[in-house]
């Protein structure tokens, strides 16, 4: 229950925080306002003191998670010495780390908002293509250094290298895959070499003798 001392950002923390346990446990679309207020332990019209709307709460921590991811990315890119591999690699284990020590926030993020593509994935889809075109760049400089073939666009490999890592996180959340830091790090490696062995740059192998 908060306090008279709880300061105005210790509040507000303390309704996202309990509005990520309600989004995951019964849905944004079939929780009510008076739900997060409830698990959060404040009175009812106190939640609009800090949000206008439910709407404005998925908002904000959709928001605060992705800008994060969208700066680690562009962090990494930034890191000459990586390859691109590598850079995918920093990634993948990031959004991994993400869901095993915030496994609600990451259920929200990737169920409620970026599979939405009627409702709040379209609102966001300017920043979640930013996350996109962050990712593609990575891809586009390994494969203009040869260390990635060039034979499908930088675009493509970028969404089809995230699609990888949300079926992945969705293969948790339905408890479609094994949890626990053995499969968290399996998958890690899984993810890179589905895409990156698609990518490398490799001859072709020596026709059979004789042909």
């Amino acid at each position: 229950m908060a306090t008279a001392r709880t300061t105005a950002a210790e509040r507000r923390r303390q309704i996202l925080d309990a509005a990520v346990r309600v989004f995951a446990r019964q849905g944004f679309h079939t929780c009510r306002v008076s739900d997060i207020a409830d698990e959060a332990g404040v009175a009812y019209g106190l939640l609009y003191h800090y949000f206008r709307s439910k709407d404005e709460v998925l908002d904000t921590l959709f928001l605060e998670r992705w800008d994060v991811m969208v700066e680690l990315i562009e962090q990494v890119d930034a890191r000459t010495e990586l390859t691109a591999r590598e850079k995918l690699a920093a990634i993948t284990s990031f959004i991994i780390d993400s869901y095993r020590h915030d496994p609600d926030l990451m259920k929200v993020v990737i169920v409620e908002v970026t599979r939405a593509a009627n409702t709040f994935g379209r609102t966001h889809l300017d920043a979640i293509n930013r996350a996109y075109g962050s990712i593609a760049k990575i891809i586009e400089k390994g494969m203009a250094s040869g260390e990635l073939r060039d034979t499908i666009t930088p675009q493509f490999a970028a969404m089809t290298f995230y699609g990888a890592i949300e079926q992945a996180l969705t293969g948790w959340i339905f408890d479609m895959l094994p949890t626990g830091d053995e499969s968290f790090e399996q998958i890690k490696g899984f993810v890179v070499d589905t895409i990156c062995g698609g990518l490398d740059a490799r001859p072709a192998p020596d026709p059979p003798a004789g042909v």
